[in-house]
Parts: C-alpha cells; sequence; structure tokens
C-alpha cells in the first residue's frame, strides 16, 4: 500500500468514524427529544388525574357538607316556615295586646288632654 492509498484510506475511515458520531449524536439527540416528551406527557397527565381527584374531593366534600347541614340545621324550607310561623304567633300577640289595651290608652290620652292644670314654669317659680 503506498502512501497515498494510505492517507485515502486513513482519511475514509476518520469519514466513516465522523459519519458514526454524527449518526449517534443524531439519535442520541432524538432519544432525548423522546424522552423529554414522554416526560411532558406523564407531567401533563399527572396534573389532569391531580384535578380529577380534586375535583371528586370537592363534590364529595359538599355533599357531605349539604348532608351535615340537612341534619343539624334543617332545610331552608323548614327555616322559612319556622320564621313564617313565629312571625304570625308574634303578629298574632301584638294585635292581641292592641284590642286589650286600646280603650285603656284612648281614655289615658283623653284625660291628658282635658285635665290641664295651669302651673308656672319652674324657672318662673323663684
Amino acid at each position: 500500500m503506498t502512501f497515498a492509498s494510505r492517507r485515502i484510506f486513513k482519511m475514509a475511515s476518520q469519514s466513516q468514524g465522523i459519519q458514526q458520531l454524527l449518526q449517534a449524536e443524531k439519535k442520541a439527540e432524538t432519544m432525548v427529544s423522546e424522552a423529554r416528551k414522554r416526560k411532558t406527557q406523564k407531567l401533563k397527565r399527572a396534573k389532569e388525574e391531580a384535578q380529577a381527584e380534586i375535583r371528586n374531593y370537592r363534590e364529595e366534600r359538599e355533599k357531605q357538607f349539604v348532608e351535615y347541614q340537612r341534619e343539624h340545621m334543617g332545610s331552608k324550607d323548614d327555616f322559612q316556615a319556622k320564621i313564617e310561623e313565629q312571625t304570625t304567633v308574634r303578629l298574632q300577640q301584638v294585635s292581641d295586646s292592641v284590642n286589650q289595651n286600646k280603650n285603656k290608652v284612648i281614655e289615658r290620652l283623653l284625660s291628658l288632654v282635658y285635665d290641664i292644670k295651669p302651673e308656672l314654669h319652674e324657672n318662673l317659680r323663684t
């Protein structure tokens, strides 16, 4: 083998080595890119699952709260009915009190209006 042929062979093998390195680098880049895509997909899937769990937990707790509220406080309709009943009872009590004391109040007012006792004001007495 001559010097020129060895040089060509050496250059060809170097070129082939460079090509292999470039191919390996490209393959590694592809693998890294795919790994990043998989990682992104896993993170996205984990986030969606977490949001679904949060949503389910919130719905469950809201149901429990409504049930607790219904047990301990009664429903809104029950509460409103109690208020209306109490209001009706109180209005009836006030009405009865007015009817019982109406004549006494009128007589007292008339007696105060008719029974005038003229007196000097205390500042004028001295």
